[in-house]
């Protein structure tokens, strides 16, 4: 059975775009708080606290800004996201010692690596 594609979409500031899509940075990071526990985190029944992460993430949008749906040039798009919990890189934005969900996706040289955003289902974070 085919797995149900759902997309993960990410708005950045020009900075962290240029340098993704450019291939330099390989990785991108937010805070872990409620918040984003809520987006990448399953409340199983019978459990008081968030138990695991959301592995049903298939695609990955980055946008520069929050751009009209059909501003391609502001939206970089890549397959099979990757969630993690450690600390970043400081050079890539993050503060030292703090601990963050860390994205990571298919890199440039990969087959699946940027896709056509004409099928995927926006869900916005």
């Amino acid at each position: 059975m085919k797995k149900k594609s759902t997309t993960l979409t990410l708005s950045l500031k020009r900075k962290w775009f240029d340098l993704i899509k450019s291939g330099v940075k390989l990785e991108e990071y937010r805070e872990y708080n409620p918040y984003w526990c809520a987006r990448f985190f399953v409340k199983e029944p019978g459990f008081k606290d968030w138990v695991h992460v959301r592995i049903d993430y298939t695609d990955l949008v980055f946008t520069l800004g929050y751009p009209k749906k059909d501003d391609m040039s502001r939206r970089l798009v890549f397959k099979n996201p990757r969630i993690k919990i450690r600390s970043g890189k400081p050079e890539w934005g993050a503060e030292p010692g703090k601990i963050y969900f860390v994205i990571t996706w298919d890199s440039a040289n990969d087959e699946a690596k940027s896709i056509s955003t004409d099928n995927l289902r926006e869900e916005p974070v």
